[in-house]
């Protein structure tokens, strides 16, 4: 299922997306940002970099520092829903890893897969291969009075246990009629 949607947008979407904007080394951010949201796994296939840096006239390992460097972008295809669980100090000392494992086992993931990984080797997004969930971190939603925090589909939500992280999930999963 993910070969056939995972190809880039055609090119001719690209070119208007471009050409909207002017400015095209001040845009390379709102250009990008354009184009993931117009992919239906919201993300950045290789052969679209290769495009976009041709039609814009700049080198490809240029853009591949502009995206890269901002964790909006993805390199891998992302689900149809996004859970984020907040990983800074307050929602850490509060039980946001338990969440987080849950969650991923709930999905179906183990200790071992390595989806996207970090630095250190830790994985920090995982999308099930329907690509219906992506289960991401972040190191903080700066709403620590209500740690543990999670985030489906850019809602927050504060004071998250185990249970009512799975419930939420399970109401998504039930207006898509899909399994986590």
């Amino acid at each position: 299922m993910i070969a056939a949607q995972s190809k880039p947008l055609a090119e001719e979407i690209i070119d208007e997306v471009i050409a909207r904007h002017p400015e095209r080394t001040g845009d390379v951010l709102a250009i990008l940002e354009e184009i993931q949201q117009l992919h239906p796994l919201k993300y950045l296939p290789p052969e679209t970099h290769e495009f976009v840096a041709q039609k814009m006239g700049v080198a490809r390992s240029q853009l591949m520092s502009v995206i890269t460097f901002y964790a909006f972008f993805n390199l891998k295809p992302q689900g149809r829903h996004t859970v984020t669980v907040c990983r800074g100090t307050a929602c850490h000392t509060r039980g946001s890893k338990q969440l987080l494992d849950g969650l991923k086992a709930a999905a179906g993931f183990r200790d071992d897969d390595d989806e996207v990984g970090s630095e250190c080797g830790a994985a920090t997004s995982f999308t099930t291969p329907d690509c219906q969930l992506t289960i991401r971190t972040v190191a903080c939603f700066g709403q620590c009075a209500l740690a543990p925090v999670a985030a489906i589909d850019h809602e927050i939500y504060g004071h998250v246990s185990d249970l009512r992280l799975r419930k939420l999930v399970a109401a998504i999963d039930a207006d898509t009629g899909a399994a986590p």
